[in-house]
């Protein structure tokens, strides 16, 4: 492990694990969220789950953060699929305020530029 990095990497390698690890705590609010136009929803949040914290513990390495750090704007890009589904209706917003779920939207795009700046120039 890297020492070296700014605080808030780890802050972010921290924020990944804990929502991978809350996939496999409580996967049926995960499975609410997961569009139904695609296969074996159950399946996708452990995996998505399992990316999020392999993907948070490849920040703390620098054989591995940039890697992670293209993972986590990958991965980011893909969820916007669910926070785009979840405007569809009442049923698919489960009960999250649709003003939440639009400025959620800027925020994948924010956390995405948040991974980004850790990339060397």
């Amino acid at each position: 492990m890297d020492f070296n990095y700014p605080w808030h990497l780890y802050l972010m390698a921290i924020m990944y694990v804990f929502a991978g690890i809350m996939h496999f705590i409580r996967p049926k609010v995960y499975m609410r969220i997961m569009p139904k136009y695609l296969p074996f929803p159950k399946f996708l949040v452990l995996v998505s789950g399992v990316f999020e914290i392999l993907l948070g513990i490849g920040l703390c390495f620098q054989e591995t953060k940039n890697e992670a750090i293209y993972g986590i704007i990958a991965m980011l890009s893909v969820f916007l699929l669910v926070h785009f589904y979840m405007l569809k209706g009442e049923k698919e917003s489960a009960g999250i305020p649709k003003w939440i779920l639009i400025l959620r939207i800027p925020l994948q795009f924010l956390l995405m530029y948040w991974a980004y700046v850790y990339l060397p120039l």
